[in-house]
């Protein structure tokens, strides 16, 4: 699933390509990933309208139009937006999963490409984002997200630190390949429950938790399956993760062989039993 440093990548992406661009007219060939609005509705709504921006507000990828209106992108496991300026930009795969299409009054397209439909589009007036958007906790890289803010956070919960972590109403954007690997970064067990966590601890885990995204964002995400950025292209993190994806191979600080688990939630947990106690 993209998490905050793919999101913010495509985010990137189609604000430099996007922005001030007009929307000519809008298809949808799958219905069923929209929400909140029709397909005959969500075309008229779109047709003639100015991108103004791109953004990403955590999991998600923002549209804001002219109107007024505002398209939400939730991708979710195999979601992408991809933009079309010739048709060898999209490959036969992606092209096999297109759910609807954006025509730009210069002749590129802005796809919505879902292998597995599972994510979903919707288009909101200004009210309606504010409201989805006010259930979501803060940003992990906002000044503003304080250490002590954040222990307070965590101090809220008998639950095991991970969880915690991918709880968007607690943190925004955060999924289960950051968390993973803050944990082995702060030399923290993902099991135990965030409240025993001290003052330090928790500054730690914060610190942790925004350099490997920090890192991430700067080479494009984490591309394992289904993931690429507005131009097709896959991220570069892979070979500097150091816990996710690993489980049996040696743990890279202290040698011992990394645990793969899914006792927490039901996601796959990595971490070395020697050096996260």
């Amino acid at each position: 699933m993209p998490e905050l440093p793919e999101t913010e990548t495509i985010a990137r992406d189609l604000h430099a390509m996007l922005a001030q661009s007009r929307i000519l007219s809008a298809s949808v060939d799958r219905a069923d990933v929209l929400r909140s609005v029709t397909a005959s509705a969500f075309a008229a709504r779109l047709a003639g309208m100015r991108i103004e921006r791109a953004w990403r507000r955590a999991k998600l990828i923002l549209l804001d139009l002219s109107s007024g209106d505002t398209i939400v992108v939730q991708p979710r496991f195999t979601g992408a937006m991809l933009v079309e300026t010739a048709p060898a930009d999209i490959s036969p795969r992606d092209r096999a999963y297109i759910t609807l299409t954006l025509t730009l009054d210069d002749g590129r397209l802005v796809h919505y490409r879902d292998i597995r439909r599972l994510g979903t589009v919707a288009l909101l007036d200004a009210p309606a984002l504010a409201t989805a958007l006010a259930a979501l906790g803060p940003e992990p890289l906002d000044p503003a997200l304080t250490a002590e803010r954040f222990s307070g956070s965590l101090r809220n919960s008998r639950q095991a630190i991970k969880k915690v972590l991918m709880d968007q109403r607690v943190l925004a954007g955060v999924g289960n390949i950051y968390a993973n690997e803050a944990c082995w970064l702060a030399g923290l067990d993902p099991s135990r429950p965030a409240v025993s966590l001290s003052a330090t601890e928790s500054s730690s885990l914060l610190d942790a938790l925004r350099g490997v995204l920090t890192a991430s964002i700067a080479v494009r995400g984490t591309s394992f399956r289904d993931y690429v950025d507005a131009r097709g292209g896959r991220g570069g993190f892979v070979p500097f993760l150091q816990v996710y994806g690993r489980g049996g191979a040696p743990c890279t600080r202290c040698g011992a062989t990394l645990v793969d688990t899914s006792a927490i939630d039901g996601r796959t947990t990595v971490f070395c039993w020697h050096c996260q106690g």
